[in-house]
């Protein structure tokens, strides 16, 4: 699976488990609404200094989002 369509699968269960919108994410994380939901359809290609402001604003780390699916146990 493409690197981006993980991290953007990741990024959207951890913000739903966190019962979060993109737009209260995209408050916390400083970044977009627009770039959140590319993101999460694996359109984005996203930075480290992305990863790491998605990171902090749901309380995981980097690491958590670069996961295969598979390597989470999902």
């Amino acid at each position: 699976m493409d690197i981006r369509a993980v991290v953007g699968l990741n990024v959207l269960r951890i913000r739903r488990e966190r019962s979060l919108s993109q737009e209260e994410l995209s408050f916390q994380s400083g970044l977009t609404r627009a770039y959140l939901s590319g993101l999460e359809a694996g359109r984005r290609n996203p930075t480290i200094v992305s990863l790491s402001k998605l990171a902090d604003a749901l309380g995981v780390e980097v690491e958590d989002l670069v996961h295969s699916l598979k390597r989470n146990g999902l």
